[in-house]
């Protein structure tokens, strides 16, 4: 297990109030957060629709911590630079979304951003063997995409035990992160799994106190791994 204080929160915004998306965001950073996860979804790659450019702008203005902005959209190519210029720190792309991920990965770096690439449930760690040494980061989803509050698949602390096996062998440091079903139970799991970064809606925003439950989210990694 790493040491968990390279543990990064990014809480998602797709639990928050989006009529307060300002307040949410300063709950979160009071608590720690290191990172806020934008999901952008486009009514086809997932069954449901989000946000976008115009209101990841807004949120740039009150954030003071980089924002990161998973696409689950299709052709994604086609809205990177607008992503990027509306603020985005990281942009995260499909492996299923994308036909030359190759390309689109290294046309993600271009604009001087971070690129990463998810795997649904579903996706064998291998899609990414080729890719492992060009990406930023990895994003394993732990519950299929599309709605917030959904329930950590438990076979997905193996599957991020394979993804760090094999950017080990092939000589890639990339952080994983993790996206679904995180909370104060899973964390510490998939945390001694190997992930590094953990995206958590539900457990933070749909509580009393974003800024206790961001903190309390860390304690519980903490704890365990003392």
């Amino acid at each position: 297990m790493k040491p968990a204080g390279h543990l990064q929160i990014a809480p998602s915004l797709l639990s928050a109030d989006f009529a307060a998306l300002g307040d949410a965001i300063a709950r979160v950073e009071a608590g720690g957060a290191d990172l806020i996860h934008v999901d952008v979804m486009d009514g086809h790659f997932v069954p449901n629709i989000t946000l976008g450019p115009p209101i990841v702008k807004a949120i740039r203005k009150r954030a003071h911590v980089p924002l990161d902005v998973h696409l689950m959209i299709e052709s994604p190519d086609l809205f990177v630079e607008a992503f990027v210029e509306a603020g985005a720190a990281s942009l995260t792309v499909h492996a299923e979304a994308v036909v030359h991920l190759n390309r689109t990965v290294n046309f993600i770096k271009s604009f001087g951003v971070r690129a990463g690439v998810a795997l649904n449930p579903a996706t064998p760690v291998v899609a990414l063997e080729d890719i492992a040494c060009d990406v930023d980061y990895v994003l394993v989803m732990t519950v299929n995409p599309g709605f917030g509050g959904q329930t950590f698949i438990p076979r997905s602390e193996s599957k991020v035990r394979q993804v760090r096996e094999l950017l080990r062998r092939e000589g890639s440091t990339a952080p994983i992160e993790v996206d679904g079903g995180i909370d104060i139970h899973t964390a510490p799991r998939i945390v001694a799994a190997g992930a590094d970064i953990l995206v958590a809606g539900n457990s933070i925003f749909n509580t009393p106190d974003p800024t206790a439950a961001t903190r309390a989210l860390r304690a519980a990694v903490l704890e365990s791994a003392s």
